[in-house]
């Protein structure tokens, strides 16, 4: 049956590969269209739960990501100082011998997916996006770029925060909004004491770090902003450190005095966006960033994109009803989404608010519990 389905992804990302890798498995016919030709991967590090550990086992390729990244148990959150105020627990549900959360370069896993997916029978397209998606009686009809065009059974929009499916298919949505934070993130030496997660919670600041390889940690630091301002390149460095040297913690301090221009430091204004119901019009859904972009404060985004990616591709295996198989996926997916959406911006607000670290705490244990959950 799934073979006389034909598929196209539109956007190359985590959610989009994995899309396309599933329901390639699956028999599908998949074409993926990614617009960067390079199909690179920017940013730093990224942090990620059990439950994606879980899902990368499912696609057989936890071992590829064992042998890249770096795993761990447990998230310890401090004060300024070096002083541990509670240890969160993160569940085994990848396995009893996989550890509860983990961490890699962004790039690296990546390159894990893109190669998964150069390997199936997925049909990749680089340098190349859509100009027109017209709906039938008989399909999705594409036009792309290069003037070419095909009909398909299904579209699935995986193409980030600024999606243009979502603009072509549901105009009126709400635009991605400015949370009133920006994240700082760099990559460095991991410090010999840092074994797992950790994370320092300052006034009107947050740092982290978490292991992304045997060598490597990924810092992230989240900044109240009350207007989205451009930084210069050549002040990240300097603005970093100051933000460092905020902290009393001697960890902080030692990074902030070694910090330079070699730590890849990226600064981000944090937008989120949360489309309400329905997710699909037709035989057009959308996925990932394109439905649910979210802000780094439960380190979920990447993990309920691929997530749904999983959950599309099961429902899609089930029946020959396209319709029947986005009710299910958008029915299964809009909770646990919704939360994970919402209960960051709750953390976010706490911290631009100077709310209480114990209801910091006890949202971000509640969440983790419930995205350890089975999907």
């Amino acid at each position: 049956m799934n073979s006389d389905m034909k598929v196209l992804v539109i956007g190359g990302g985590f959610a989009g590969m994995t899309a396309a890798l599933q329901l390639s498995r699956q028999g599908f016919e998949v074409d993926l269209v990614e617009i960067d030709a390079g199909w690179r991967s920017y940013g730093a590090g990224i942090s990620l739960h059990g439950s994606t550990l879980r899902v990368l086992r499912d696609l057989g390729l936890i071992d590829r990501f064992l042998e890249e990244g770096f795993v761990s148990d447990g998230v310890n959150l401090r004060g300024p100082d070096d002083s541990v105020l509670v240890t969160l627990p993160t569940p085994r549900v990848a396995g009893a011998d996989i550890p509860g959360g983990g961490g890699i370069m962004r790039p690296a896993l990546a390159k894990i997916l893109s190669e998964a997916v150069r390997a199936s029978t997925t049909k990749v397209r680089l340098g190349l996006t859509f100009t027109e998606i017209v709906q039938g009686d008989d399909g999705v009809h594409v036009t792309f770029g290069d003037g070419s065009s095909d009909t398909y059974d299904l579209v699935v929009g995986a193409d980030g925060l600024y999606s243009a499916v979502r603009r072509n298919i549901f105009p009126e949505a709400p635009k991605p909004r400015f949370i009133g934070q920006s994240v700082w993130r760099a990559v460095l030496p991991r410090p010999e004491s840092i074994d797992t997660v950790n994370m320092w919670m300052g006034p009107n600041l947050k740092v982290g770090l978490n292991g992304v390889n045997k060598d490597q940690a990924y810092l992230f630091l989240t900044e109240d902003r009350p207007t989205n301002d451009f930084v210069a390149p050549e002040a990240l460095v300097e603005n970093l450190r100051s933000l460092l040297e905020r902290f009393s913690s001697p960890i902080i301090r030692k990074i902030a005095s070694e910090l330079s221009a070699e730590h890849h430091i990226i600064y981000r204004p944090l937008e989120q966006m949360l489309l309400p119901r329905p997710w699909f019009k037709g035989r057009v859904v959308l996925i990932g960033d394109a439905v649910h972009a979210t802000t780094p404060h439960l380190a979920a985004g990447a993990c309920i994109g691929i997530e749904d990616a999983m959950v599309l591709a099961e429902e899609l295996g089930q029946t020959g009803d396209v319709g029947a198989a986005l009710a299910a996926f958008e029915a299964r997916r809009w909770e646990r989404c919704r939360m994970v959406v919402e209960n960051s911006g709750q953390l976010a607000d706490i911290e631009i608010n100077g709310g209480s670290r114990d209801a910091h705490a006890a949202i971000m244990k509640a969440s983790m519990k419930t995205l350890a959950e089975a999907i």
